[in-house]
């Protein structure tokens, strides 16, 4: 077998357990004789050539670290023939036989773009906690960001007890609903606002009433949660807790988690995905695959061509996803509380 040299970044958002996916990347690499070079804030490094050599000496003790080594950075002109043209040469300079990109949606998509003028293989790893990518269960970073999002809604909840409020938590996933639903199920939030489920401002404020009389009359004044994902309403959640003090007359707290949510020691099933994709990613490159991103199903990993990534819409549609919210939203047919 011919040694290979493995180009890795990361790129967009950044996800608890990067750093353990680049860590599976140089350690399968090494084992199987291969050498590794990470660029620097994701396509932006691409584009200056700004790289440093990887080994397992320089990933020793990242597992548990949030983040990424790397650095991470969004790069618009990235979009244009011209850079990938550019990405491509440095590429071909340094001798890169695969490039490894850990990352999203646009991640995938500047992937996909590289390919066209590179004869290199590029493979992508998705790493987002928003786990809105078609073709893997999970997505890296994800189940640390439920873990996040849930015991920040414990935190909150202690607070609304004592007061007796309404509180809004905003959670991310502004076009896919898969972690402020499972925040919500773990965290027992009394409603969920979710890309999914909403249909209007009015028939959402309506259903949040009739749910809060409900919850109410069973135990008086008591503390009330509510998640919602970002940028879902439209004058945003100040706006939202200001119509329902006027609706509820009572006081309603909006907590903004923001980008707490990216950060912390990926928990452990995030680590143990990251070194199966890492892992897979590098058996990839020995059968020289090209144009795919590594995920997992049921627990196996999978190949997925990048373009069936985004052409794709992955569904919340889950028996026990779809369950657990119609219980959480409409709990008063199933006489819980």
């Amino acid at each position: 077998m011919t040694n290979k040299r493995i180009a890795v970044l990361t790129s967009g958002g950044d996800a608890p357990g990067m750093n353990a996916c680049i860590r599976a990347i140089v350690v399968a690499s090494e084992g199987k004789g291969h050498s590794v070079i990470g660029f620097e804030h994701g396509y932006n490094g691409l584009l200056s050539a700004d790289w440093r050599k990887l080994d397992s000496k320089k990933v020793h003790n990242i597992i548990q670290r949030g983040g990424t080594i790397l650095r991470s950075a969004r790069c618009k002109e990235f979009k244009e023939e011209a850079s990938a043209r550019l990405a491509a040469k440095h590429l071909d300079e340094l001798a890169i036989d695969a490039l490894l990109v850990i990352g999203g949606d646009g991640s995938f998509h500047g992937a996909r773009h590289l390919a066209n003028y590179w004869n290199g293989d590029v493979i992508g790893l998705p790493g987002t906690i928003d786990n809105d990518i078609y073709g893997t269960d999970a997505t890296i970073g994800y189940y640390t960001a439920i873990e996040t999002a849930m015991d920040s809604i414990d935190k909150v909840r202690d607070t609304a007890d004592a007061f007796e409020r309404i509180f809004l938590v905003e959670v991310m996933g502004r076009h896919a609903g898969f972690l402020g639903a499972c925040a919500a199920i773990a965290g027992a939030a009394n409603y969920v606002i979710l890309p999914e489920l909403f249909k209007d401002t009015q028939t959402t404020l309506d259903n949040i009433h009739q749910q809060l009389a409900i919850h109410r009359q069973r135990y008086g004044h008591e503390s009330f949660i509510i998640v919602l994902t970002e940028n879902l309403w439209p004058a945003g959640i100040s706006d939202l807790a200001t119509q329902l003090e006027t609706l509820t007359g009572g006081e309603v707290r909006p907590v903004t988690l923001g980008h707490i949510q990216r950060g912390g020691s990926p928990v452990s099933q995030d680590r143990m995905l990251a070194t199966l994709l890492g892992v897979h990613a590098v058996k990839c490159v020995e059968e020289d695959k090209s144009g795919i991103m590594v995920g997992v199903h049921n627990n196996e990993p999978v190949e997925i061509p990048l373009e069936q990534t985004w052409e794709n819409k992955k569904a919340l549609s889950s028996p026990l996803t779809h369950t657990m919210l119609t219980m959480l939203n409409e709990r008063h047919h199933w006489g819980l509380g």
